[in-house]
């Protein structure tokens, strides 16, 4: 990749025809636009599937950005919405669970069979971290996932949500706060199991691997890859 082709050159590129452009693009941003939909999602399939969706409509409204603010806000905004849309069809359309250790019958004529129990406590602490986030509003977990996981300046976070930043750190307030009392128990219980909870990270500086979503189109990091 070009580094002295700004984000800006690349995406008029693109509009004006160019085929290569937006490729090129997302891949300057790919690590963090995954990491900003796994932390929101919290499902590394849907977070594949919102990541594809957001770039295919970035992809097609290229021609409409104003340049009111940087092409990687753009490009993030757009992924937010993408997650908080699929946040909100999830909660109109809610699954049951199946109980915890059943596995669901392969041909649908079998009755399950029993999964053992992971008893590795790092995994238990991170699904129960995971669960904490997913039980905040949607807002507050955009909020707390772009500024306290991802490490993004409150005045982006608010460009990039199109609030004012004093609401971003209201929902940030919110959202800690109820976290604290969901996840106190393990900072009770010991130090080295408080140490799973989330940190702020400046990106993920490793390269990854494409992520191929449902339709089959590579957007992300692998779908397989574990979380970092």
């Amino acid at each position: 990749m070009d580094e002295t082709v700004s984000d800006l050159d690349l995406l008029h590129a693109h509009v004006a025809g160019d085929r290569h452009a937006f490729g090129e693009l997302f891949q300057r941003h790919r690590d963090r636009l995954w990491a900003v939909a796994l932390r929101t999602l919290g499902d590394r399939e849907e977070a594949a599937d919102a990541l594809q969706d957001a770039m295919l409509s970035a992809h097609r409204a290229a021609g409409r950005f104003r340049g009111d603010a940087a092409v990687t806000t753009w490009l993030h905004r757009i992924v937010v919405n993408a997650c908080l849309d699929r946040i909100r069809r999830r909660q109109a359309h809610p699954t049951v669970p199946l109980p915890d250790g059943v596995r669901e019958p392969s041909d649908g004529h079998g009755t399950g069979g029993v999964e053992p129990a992971a008893p590795v406590r790092d995994h238990d602490t991170a699904l129960v971290v995971r669960d904490a986030l997913a039980t905040l509003p949607i807002e507050q977990r955009a909020a707390l996932v772009l500024v306290d996981v991802q490490g993004y300046p409150v005045a982006e976070v608010a460009r990039i949500l199109g609030v004012a930043e004093g609401t971003v750190k209201s929902r940030c307030a919110r959202g800690r706060a109820r976290l604290a009392v969901l996840l106190g128990h393990l900072r009770t219980n010991s130090d080295e199991a408080a140490s799973e909870v989330p940190a702020v990270t400046r990106g993920n500086p490793r390269a990854q691997r494409g992520v191929r979503s449902g339709s089959g189109r590579s957007w992300g990091p692998d779908v397989n890859q574990e979380e970092t």
